[in-house]
C-alpha cells in the first residue's frame, strides 16, 4: 500500500467472463460499488493484462487478474457527531454495533448527518476503513432504517475487505426475528426467489426472475394472535430480503410500511402502542474475525418495543 493509494487485486470469475467490466469486477470485490468502480477506471486507476484500462464498457476476460489504485477517500463531509451508540465489541480492526430503529446507517438523500457513519466517526475518531469512499466509511453491509439490531463496521481496509469476503461467501452467521402477519402453516421452509428492483416502484424490492439469488431459511418461534414469531436465517443478504420473502409467503412483516398491509384485529394495538416501523430484529451475527480468525458471535435481545408487541399478541 502506497501512502494515500490502496492496491486492489482482483481476480475475474470464470462465470463473469464476457460480462462488463465495471460489472465484473463489482461482482468480484464487494466492498466496492460499481459505481466507484466505474469511477476509478474511467480514472485510469485500475490495469490488466494488457495494461491500463480506461473504459468501463470493456468486455472482461473470466479468470483473468486486474490491478486497482484506490485512493484513498477525500476528506469526508460527513461530520462526526456525539450520537450514543451501543457497543457489543471492539477492538483495533473493527466494532459491533447493537443498532437502534430509527437509525440511518450511512448518508444519502434526505439523510446528510444524524446517521451511523457520523456517529461511528465520533466513536472512532476518524479510525474507519476507507474503501467505502467518502459517503460510507467503514461499512461493510447495513440493516434499514426502521430494523433494529447487531451490525459490523471495519476501521482497517484489511479488516474491511476480509469481512466483505465473508458476506460474499455467505459464511456470516445472520438471524433476524420477525413478527409476521397471519399464522404459518408449517413450522418452517426456506425462501430461494431472486429479488430485484421492481419496475413498477423503483422504491420497492420484488420478487422477480433474473434478478440476484435470494435465499431466507425460517423457523416457526412461537404462534400469536393472527400473527406468528418467527427465526430468519439469512444465506444471501439482498435489500429488504426478509421483509419480501416472508410477504411473497403471505406473512408480511407486522408494521411494514412498504409490504405489508395492516390487519384489523392487529390495527388497535399498534394505535395504541405508536409502533410505526417493520418489527424486525437483527438478533444474531456470527463471523471469524477477519485478522485473528477467532471465531466471534453475538446474540442481541428483542429490543422493548417489540417485545411489548409481542406480549400484547401472546393468546
Amino acid at each position: 500500500m502506497n501512502r494515500g493509494v490502496s492496491t486492489l487485486e482482483a481476480r475475474i470469475a470464470d462465470t463473469a467472463d464476457g460480462w462488463r467490466l465495471d460489472r465484473a469486477l463489482a461482482d468480484a470485490l464487494p466492498t466496492l460499488s460499481r459505481e466507484r468502480i466505474k469511477a476509478l477506471i474511467s480514472t485510469g486507476n485500475v490495469t490488466g493484462p494488457d495494461g491500463l484500462i480506461r473504459d468501463p464498457k470493456k468486455k472482461a476476460p473470466g479468470g483473468a487478474t486486474f490491478t486497482l489504485n484506490v485512493p484513498d477517500p477525500e476528506p469526508a463531509h460527513n461530520e462526526a457527531q456525539d450520537i450514543a451508540l451501543n457497543v457489543v465489541f471492539e477492538d483495533e480492526h473493527l466494532i459491533v454495533i447493537d443498532k437502534q430503529a430509527g437509525l440511518v446507517v450511512h448518508p444519502a438523500a434526505g439523510n446528510f448527518d444524524g446517521t451511523l457513519v457520523n456517529a461511528l466517526l465520533h466513536h472512532c475518531q476518524g479510525s474507519l476503513s476507507g474503501i467505502g469512499g467518502v459517503a460510507r466509511p467503514g461499512i461493510v453491509h447495513r440493516i434499514d432504517k426502521d430494523t433494529s439490531g447487531l451490525m459490523v463496521a471495519a476501521k482497517t481496509d484489511r479488516a474491511h475487505v476480509g469481512l466483505a469476503r465473508q458476506f460474499k461467501d455467505h459464511s456470516i452467521d445472520r438471524r433476524y426475528q420477525a413478527i409476521v402477519s397471519g399464522r404459518p402453516k408449517t413450522s418452517g421452509g426456506t425462501v430461494d426467489a431472486a429479488l430485484a428492483r421492481s419496475p413498477q416502484n423503483r422504491k420497492k424490492i420484488a420478487v422477480q426472475a433474473g434478478g440476484k439469488r435470494a435465499v431466507t431459511h425460517w423457523t416457526l418461534v412461537r404462534p400469536l394472535y393472527e400473527a406468528a414469531l418467527v427465526e430468519c436465517r439469512l444465506e444471501t443478504g439482498r435489500t429488504h430480503q426478509v421483509r419480501v420473502h416472508m410477504a411473497s409467503l403471505g406473512h408480511p412483516l407486522i408494521g411494514d410500511p412498504i409490504y405489508g398491509r395492516t390487519k384489523k384485529e392487529h390495527r388497535e394495538v399498534l394505535e395504541t402502542m405508536g409502533f410505526r416501523r417493520q418489527a424486525l430484529h437483527a438478533a444474531r451475527l456470527g463471523f471469524i474475525h477477519p485478522i485473528n480468525s477467532n471465531a466471534l458471535a453475538f446474540d442481541s435481545e428483542m429490543p422493548a418495543d417489540m417485545q411489548e408487541l409481542m406480549d400484547n399478541l401472546i393468546v
